[in-house]
């Protein structure tokens, strides 16, 4: 039985209401296009168009099956799409935008390193922490840290990140250890972009609003304040790991770190990604996981 006889021909005509244009668009003449139609409603045992010499309208069951009919043909071509894809060779231009200190950082030479093997690509990064709009902004890429929130986006975890909170050892030697975080109430604190730290008690995230001894939107200026022992701060592993193996920071707070969260990226929702993105994704998760 020719389960698929018919489905991609009743659909182009049902949308087009032309059995011309349904026969150019297939690139099937009209006659192959009516005796499929026609071997489809003999199968089903019911008619689904109404056709007339001026127009061709859908009968009831017809409007009834076209949507499976159009799912079914359009989950043909994302097959065939993607499996096209497996073999096409990523080129033209990426337009991607991260967070700047992390982008400088991280992103910044991987990309580069990218283009060392895809040479036909091209690529235009933009650094900012601004959380801009793919859509408006027409980028195919952002790289984004932490909390997720935008449903209109897809996303693909490309690593995590750890939290901690830190401060010199002469800030310690001064003021002492916060044991729990309601010792904080005590400590001077640095807060940045985001004025909430997260902790875990006993099984339970808790977010605490310390009070601003400091408050700057940037991650490098906290750090440098912390290792002059101005006070606390809670920053990302990427701005402390190096001073935390030196000395210059102690970690405190340790056993109420927060669960690490994650790096992202994310792009427009569509059903197939192009590969020229697939393949970039698919180097910056292998690269990023390796530098961990």
């Amino acid at each position: 039985m020719k389960t698929w006889q018919g489905i991609s021909e009743f659909a182009a005509v049902a949308e087009l209401h032309s059995f011309t244009a349904a026969a150019h668009q297939l690139g099937l003449s009209v006659a192959q296009v009516s005796r499929n139609i026609a071997a489809l409603e003999q199968r089903l045992q019911m008619q689904l168009l109404y056709r007339s010499t001026r127009s061709v309208s859908l009968t009831e069951e017809g409007k009834l099956y076209l949507p499976h009919c159009q799912h079914l043909v359009a989950s043909l071509r994302d097959a065939d799409q993607a499996i096209q894809q497996r073999t096409q060779q990523p080129q033209g231009l990426i337009r991607i935008t991260a967070p700047v200190y992390y982008g400088e950082r991280f992103i910044a030479p991987l990309l580069n390193d990218f283009l060392q093997v895809y040479a036909d690509c091209r690529l235009d990064l933009q650094l900012t922490n601004e959380q801009v709009d793919l859509i408006e902004g027409s980028y195919d890429v952002a790289i984004r840290l932490g909390q997720l929130g935008n449903p209109r986006l897809r996303a693909r975890k490309l690593g995590s990140r750890r939290h901690f909170v830190v401060g010199s050892p002469a800030y310690f030697s001064q003021f002492g250890c916060p044991q729990n975080i309601d010792d904080l109430d005590e400590h001077r604190c640095f807060t940045g972009t985001v004025k909430q730290w997260r902790f875990q008690v006993d099984g339970k995230l808790e977010t605490v609003r310390p009070e601003s001894y400091l408050h700057c939107n940037n991650g490098l200026a906290l750090r440098d304040a912390a290792i002059k022992g101005l006070g606390l701060a809670m920053l990302p592993d990427y701005y402390v790991t190096e001073s935390l193996e030196n000395g210059q920071l102690e970690e405190v707070l340790a056993d109420f770190r927060q669960p690490d969260d994650g790096i992202w990226a994310l792009y427009p929702e569509n059903r197939q990604v192009i590969p020229k993105v697939r393949v970039l994704l698919d180097y910056l998760s292998e690269k990023l996981i390796l530098e961990k």
